[in-house]
């Protein structure tokens, strides 16, 4: 049913017509099909509305029963954002990626879950719907604050956190949001210019036509309606006794690197923080083959070691 025969709800996502949404959705599938093949896709109903999710893998039968991975995308897009990770992953793991309610995806939202009690218990109904007791939650930008939050608010289910240049860490500061409306235009930009402003910008939506296609359906076809969330404080940070794994890029211009390498180790006991050179934003996007393989010897060490051997400070 399209907006103008439906009331909507200032306090929630919403799209903005039937026409353009089928728009954003048909580029989406367009970037599925560079991962890995879904194995199913799934609604599940929480307190906040239905949450689209797609199954993947493993590829070996044995790996089955081992803990498997839920990906959180960032703000703006939905779980398609994650075809450059879900081959390597989901040959290991089972994987599940969520899409979630209040941003574009084919989840849909009713009530509004920004705050963040509410948003860790959409997050836990969800994994609750879907028989998940114990997993590896990974979350990028947006996602990696409510992966956070959910380690600080609700950490029953959690076996490890992976925060990807996540929000949650500092106050959303101006350069952040500079940056993403730069970003924006570029993708408008002649394709020569392309390259140069992606290297520039640390931008790889540019230079992928497939991703690029999906972020401009997007802000055509999608509302977010909720605020920039914020950051835990160092108490809530210091209550997280989940294992947890922070990679940033080393050009992030969402978090300062170098201070949060020192900063989140302190603050989360067993915590380990690296660093991943030459991107910005996005380093499981710029270097997908390197942080699959960080991410999952991390999920490994979890699994087969105390929380304690995955520790330490490393700046690559």
């Amino acid at each position: 049913m399209s907006e103008s025969t439906t009331r909507v709800r200032r306090d929630v996502g919403h799209y903005v017509n039937d026409e353009l949404r089928d728009r954003y959705f048909a580029a989406c599938d367009v970037l599925y099909a560079k991962g890995a093949p879904a194995r199913s896709e799934m609604d599940v109903e929480t307190s906040f509305g239905t949450t689209r999710v797609y199954r993947y893998g493993p590829t070996d039968p044995a790996a089955e029963s081992r803990t498997p991975v839920v990906l959180i995308h960032g703000a703006g897009g939905c779980s398609a954002q994650w075809y450059p990770n879900t081959r390597a992953l989901s040959a290991e793991r089972p994987v599940y990626a969520l899409d979630t309610p209040g941003d574009p995806g084919r989840s849909v939202q009713r009530e509004p879950m920004w705050q963040p009690e509410r948003a860790a218990r959409w997050m836990d109904e969800a994994l609750g719907a879907l028989g998940l007791d114990k997993v590896h939650l990974v979350g990028s930008s947006y996602g990696g604050w409510l992966v956070i939050n959910q380690a600080h608010r609700r950490p029953e289910r959690l076996a490890s956190v992976t925060a990807l240049d996540p929000g949650g860490l500092e106050k959303v500061g101006l350069r952040f949001f500079v940056w993403i409306f730069a970003s924006l235009f570029a993708t408008y930009a002649p394709k020569a210019w392309r390259p140069r402003l992606a290297k520039w910008l640390e931008q790889p939506v540019i230079v992928v036509p497939e991703l690029r296609a999906m972020i401009q359906a997007s802000v055509r076809a999608f509302r977010i309606r909720r605020p920039a969330p914020l950051p835990l404080s160092d108490a809530e940070l210091g209550s997280i006794q989940t294992p947890f794994y922070l990679l940033m890029g080393k050009r992030s211009l969402l978090v300062h690197p170098k201070r949060q390498l020192e900063r989140v180790p302190r603050l989360i006991p067993g915590a380990r923080a690296e660093i991943v050179a030459a991107t910005g934003h996005g380093p499981q996007i710029d270097h997908p083959d390197q942080v699959n393989t960080r991410m999952l010897s991390f999920m490994e060490d979890i699994d087969s070691l105390d929380p304690s051997a995955a520790r330490g400070a490393i700046d690559t």
